[in-house]
């Protein structure tokens, strides 16, 4: 070899490391430039000084714990105890729980030391442990007039003319002109199983089975069925036309997308201008998500799981006929054509030398898609006023019951999670034909 060729050598060598060096520092550099884009673009250091930790720190004590409400009425003098402050969790007329005393003042312990009282005329006090007394009265033409003890006024009160907000780790409590609200948080999803109007509300679970044994088993699941503050049985009837909303969009999908996978395959469909009417066909089925699919489809068919459904099915064609060709234009010729050495006519051979090589791609493809469904229902239920997303939806627009909210997030993650474990199940039986899947 020459010092010519040896010098060639060298400067290819070093013109293919000069490349790598600037893929292997340029790449980087080009990643960090566009995270650095995105960060600025959608307002990161904005989005930080927006987030509300008080907030983000009450949903969360939402979702795992609720309040009762004590309220007054400033223009009746009625006062009213609620859980949740809804109508279905109220006390009767005259009751309130133990730590509530009515009389001609109410008095309510928080505990930790922490008493409001409600006196005569709407007069309002709540004594605080190491702050002092704070009152109010309020009155239609002076607002909310409030005593707080000397020094600054903490970041936990708020004070203007027409309203008093004091929040504290034992409660809160609210005073404007017409209505003076306390409440107190508890631990855990209070009238879950019985609401206040049922015989067995507040019975612990063995005297509950002991009554179920003696006859009244039929009398306490109507009582927890139909619980009207949690709504069993509207939650299973939604849960299950979501699942009904996957199955029927991903099988009718199947059902359509089948045929016509026949005529988008190169081996069954001689004529190109068929095959690529039916490949733009399935692309524009799957090119339209099937959230915009549900808007268009909600305004011929209106709200209802049918939309959802129907939404689905037209997605999931373009996805189904898109993947049920290629698993066409991939199957062994020899054995259809060992079948027509039999004889067979067309179909016959479609039949027996073509499905069985696809149904195990086809199942598992349809299985998948039948457990991502039951996910996305969710989503489309929503917008379509049907299943479970309808009532998740409603649970976060109300920001008031954050624990239904936490309870539907937890059914839709086992439903999701029984799918998942129902198609997988299905998926060994029918492909492998073994049910351990070993």
């Amino acid at each position: 070899m020459t010092a010519t060729d040896t010098d060639l050598l060298k400067l290819q060598a070093d013109q293919i490391f000069s490349r790598k060096r600037m893929v292997s520092f340029g790449l980087p550099l080009l990643v960090l430039a566009y995270l650095t884009y995105i960060f600025f673009s959608f307002d990161v250091p904005g989005l930080a000084k927006r987030f509300e930790i008080d907030n983000a720190r009450a949903l969360v004590a939402d979702s795992y714990s609720y309040k009762t409400h004590v309220s007054r009425d400033n223009r009746s003098g009625e006062v009213s105890a609620a859980i949740e402050g809804e109508r279905k969790g109220a006390y009767p007329a005259g009751t309130a729980p133990e730590w509530v005393r009515l009389g001609d003042e109410t008095v309510i312990d928080l505990g930790g030391g922490h008493v409001v009282t409600f006196g005569a005329e709407n007069f309002v006090s709540y004594d605080i442990p190491g702050y002092g007394l704070i009152t109010a009265q309020p009155s239609r033409g002076k607002g909310v007039q409030a005593q707080l003890p000397g020094g600054d006024v903490p970041d936990w009160i708020n004070l203007s003319k027409n309203r008093l907000t004091v929040t504290t780790d034992e409660g809160r409590l609210t005073v404007t002109r017409n209505r003076t609200e306390v409440f107190r948080y508890f631990m855990g999803w209070e009238l879950f199983f019985f609401t206040l109007d049922s015989p067995y509300h507040g019975m612990g679970l063995s005297e509950v089975m002991s009554r179920a044994l003696g006859g009244e088993a039929a009398d306490i699941w109507s009582d927890f069925w139909n619980n009207k503050m949690w709504r069993h049985a509207d939650v299973a009837w939604a849960i299950f036309e979501t699942i009904l909303m996957a199955f029927l969009g991903t099988m009718g999908a199947a059902l359509v997308a089948l045929p016509l996978a026949f005529l988008a395959a190169k081996n069954f469909s001689p004529f190109m201008a068929v095959r690529q009417v039916t490949r733009r066909f399935f692309d524009f089925c799957r090119g339209v998500d099937a959230l915009i699919w549900t808007i268009v489809l909600s305004r011929a068919f209106g709200p209802g799981p049918l939309t959802g459904a129907l939404a689905i099915l037209i997605t999931d064609t373009g996805s189904f006929g898109k993947m049920f060709s290629e698993a066409l234009e991939n199957v062994d010729e020899k054995q259809i054509e060992g079948v027509q050495s039999t004889g067979a006519n067309p179909i016959q051979r479609y039949r027996f030398g073509v499905i069985p090589q696809v149904t195990p791609v086809l199942l598992s493809q349809i299985l998948y898609f039948l457990e991502s469904n039951t996910r996305s229902a969710t989503i489309i239920g929503a917008i379509t006023g049907g299943g479970i997303g309808l009532l998740l939806t409603q649970a976060m627009i109300t920001q008031k019951d954050w624990e239904e909210v936490a309870y539907y997030i937890v059914l839709i993650v086992l439903m999701v999670m029984a799918m998942d474990w129902f198609s997988g199940w299905l998926r060994r039986r029918l492909i492998s034909g073994n049910e351990s899947g070993h």
